[in-house]
């Protein structure tokens, strides 16, 4: 039977919806904060895949006394700022009122089947937002979307099917978490705490950075460079470019192995092959350099996240000459947090945030000798090489459960021929 010919419902007539709760308050005041009760933001709720369990904020006695704690198994539905991102509460936790928790009635519906739901109108649920006050969706809109949802053991079948590759998605993301600290912690060794191998026999020499080892440098990261180059895109902008070339801009500079592709820009091929600088290639190391976020980066390697692109005018790319400072090292000394201080300190006076050629290239820091370099490298590369491998698995992954559910509530594909746990997926 298709979703066609299953009886239209609200999403209230499946279980209680209700916004969140949080006091509005000066900007300064964080007398609600820094407690032990997790409060998820839409943030939050973007960055998770499936289960929300890591929060970037915590309520106190006082924060909870004003909000509302949702329990495990409750749907959270963002209805500002990122629209109609969802995630299931692995932990009792606090939300705002930009996020609308939905709780199903066990008899009806199963939290899991529309979470997938709502993932295919959430297309649908962002355009009626648009033109609203603040571009929100509101509860009350939320309630006039239809849903046709078939009996409870299909939604549970349907659920357990697309769910199976959430599970392998979110065990990929715990792996290349733990890749990347287990590097980013043997470059703090190495070249913050300088405890690399046989650091006792080396003797420690004065520079203008402080005892550094004999054979090592102290040195700017001009001196290290071959390249350091932004990009651009056509004049008038690239709203109605709906397919070229991917341009990568500051919203996509999130670190190794991470990157929305729901939210990809694009410039025409044409403009593209015109351009001579700001195209990606292999191994570049990108860093946002204006707005918000200065500072942070990305590594852009192994064909992910696309195997040809170029970047806009608000992202540096960073290439260097490989010998004291490769690329890997280049990526982890900028997750460092003294560098993305330093690189912020250097905007510190201006009027507009932003950082210039200048400003990144005459960064200072401490080069080892060619053999510790060729060392390190030789141990991280295949840390950072897998996080790259494990992240185009879940590309491809994320790509075919998206794929299926609107195949199975069409009728177009039978679900009880599809096995519990997908094939791996593999790179």
């Amino acid at each position: 039977m298709a979703a066609i010919e299953w009886p239209a419902c609200k999403l209230d007539d499946l279980g209680f919806v209700g916004r969140g709760k949080s006091k509005h308050r000066p900007r300064n005041d964080k007398s609600l904060y820094n407690g032990t009760y997790p409060f998820f933001q839409t943030g939050d709720i973007k960055a998770a895949n499936f289960h929300l369990t890591e929060y970037s904020q915590t309520y106190n006695e006082k924060g909870l006394a004003q909000s509302k704690m949702w329990q495990p198994g409750t749907l959270c539905i963002t209805i500002a700022a990122n629209i109609a991102e969802t995630a299931i509460l692995g932990i009792p936790a606090c939300f705002p009122d930009s996020v609308v928790g939905f709780v199903p009635n066990p008899e009806k519906a199963d939290v899991r089947f529309i979470k997938y739901y709502i993932d295919t109108i959430k297309l649908q649920m962002q355009i009626v937002s648009r033109g609203t006050t603040q571009d929100n969706l509101s509860l009350d809109k939320l309630l006039t979307f239809d849903f046709r949802v078939p009996p409870l053991p299909l939604q549970r079948r349907i659920a357990v099917i697309l769910s199976a590759f959430d599970d392998l998605i979110e065990n990929n993301q715990r792996r290349i978490k733990i890749l990347e600290e287990m590097a980013r912690a043997l470059y703090r060794e190495w070249f913050v705490q300088f405890r690399f191998p046989g650091h006792e026999k080396v003797r420690k020499v004065p520079s203008p950075l402080g005892l550094i080892h004999q054979d090592w440098d102290a040195t700017t990261l001009r001196e290290q460079l071959v390249a350091l180059e932004s990009g651009k895109r056509p004049k008038g902008g690239i709203q109605d470019v709906s397919e070229g070339i991917p341009s990568i801009g500051a919203e996509n500079i999130d670190g190794i192995g991470r990157h929305d592709f729901g939210n990809e820009k694009f410039v025409p091929r044409e403009f593209f092959e015109k351009m001579n600088k700001g195209v990606v290639q292999n191994r570049d190391v990108a860093i946002y350099k204006d707005g918000a976020y200065i500072g942070k980066s990305s590594y852009f390697r192994d064909g992910f996240p696309h195997a040809e692109c170029c970047v806009n005018e608000h992202v540096f790319l960073l290439r260097v000459n490989g010998i004291r400072l490769t690329q890997n090292a280049l990526y982890l000394w900028l997750q460092e947090p003294d560098t993305v201080h330093a690189i912020r300190a250097t905007n510190a006076n201006a009027a507009q945030p932003g950082i210039n050629q200048q400003s990144v290239s005459g960064l200072t820091l401490v080069v080892p000798d060619s053999n510790t370099a060729e060392n390190f490298d030789s141990i991280v590369e295949p840390m950072l090489a897998e996080i790259i491998n494990l992240a185009k698995r879940n590309q491809i992954l994320r790509r075919t459960r998206d794929l299926l559910l609107p195949k199975f509530l069409s009728g177009e594909l039978d679900v009880s021929k599809f096995p519990d746990q997908p094939a791996e997926a593999t790179a």
